[in-house]
C-alpha cells in the first residue's frame, strides 16, 4: 500500500520558506499554480489574512526530509 506524502516544508521547491511547495508535493499540485492562487487569494480576499497564514504554517510545518 502506498503511503501519500506528509505535510512538511519541502527542502528542493521552496522560495521563502517551504510552505507553499509543501503543501503542492503533499497534495501533488502544481507549486507554481498553488503560490499564485494563495497571492491571488491573499490579494483579493479580506477575509484570508495571507501573510500571517504563511507565517504561521512556517512555525508549525515541520521540515521535510528531502
Amino acid at each position: 500500500m502506498a503511503t501519500s506524502p506528509t505535510l512538511s516544508r519541502t527542502r528542493e521547491d521552496r522560495v521563502l520558506a517551504g510552505v507553499v511547495g509543501g503543501i503542492a508535493r503533499r497534495f501533488d499540485w502544481n507549486p507554481t499554480v498553488v503560490r499564485a492562487l494563495f497571492v491571488i487569494i491573499s490579494v483579493v480576499s479580506a477575509a484570508f489574512p495571507g501573510l500571517f497564514v504563511y507565517l504561521l504554517l512556517w512555525m508549525l510545518m515541520p521540515e521535510g526530509e528531502g
